[in-house]
């Protein structure tokens, strides 16, 4: 007799417990009237899908660094041969043919590149630049430069690139 009893709180609990709940692609098919009892599910509020605005976060701040001659001619991570005078990128991370806008933040000056490299192999450095994308910063001198990051959409890096042909080919 306990053993009945037992079992029957228990089964009594977990359907209590499931009271209400259906399962999520359903609440929204469900319209609730103003005046409709609490213990019915709410459904999810419709998001507006509004336009992308630019972030203005960065997606990583931290050290660059550039190579150049000696890898060049040489096969990257992509396949394609590494050139110097190309706006080109090595990052650990980032899929393999994404533009980036990176910021010298020394003195406020950027450049598209596209990632085609894996890289760099120093842990304290976020991005390894192509020889002309160092100089378009000006920090081929110095060798390593704080930048900033942005992920950059393909049809944005093209427009960029078309209207500053001087800077970005």
């Amino acid at each position: 007799m306990r053993r009945v009893l037992t079992h029957s709180v228990y089964a009594l609990l977990l359907l209590a417990g499931t009271m209400g709940a259906t399962p999520e692609h359903m609440t929204s098919m469900i319209s609730i009237s103003p005046s409709a009892p609490s213990f019915l599910p709410v459904p999810a509020p419709q998001q507006k899908t509004k336009e992308l605005e630019p972030s203005t976060k960065p997606y990583q701040v931290g050290k660059a660094s550039w190579y150049g001659g000696l890898f060049q001619g040489k096969a990257t991570a992509s396949g394609e041969d590494y050139d110097m005078n190309n706006f080109t990128a090595a990052h650990r991370e980032l899929p393999l043919g994404t533009f980036l806008k990176v910021t010298n933040l020394a003195n406020r000056k950027s450049v598209i590149v596209r990632v085609n490299d894996r890289g760099p192999f120093f842990p304290d450095r976020i991005i390894d630049l192509s020889y002309r994308a160092a100089r378009s910063l000006e920090m081929h001198q110095n060798g390593l430069q704080k930048v900033r990051i942005d992920i950059v959409e393909r049809q944005d890096a093209e427009m960029a690139m078309a209207k500053e042909p001087s800077l970005y080919r």
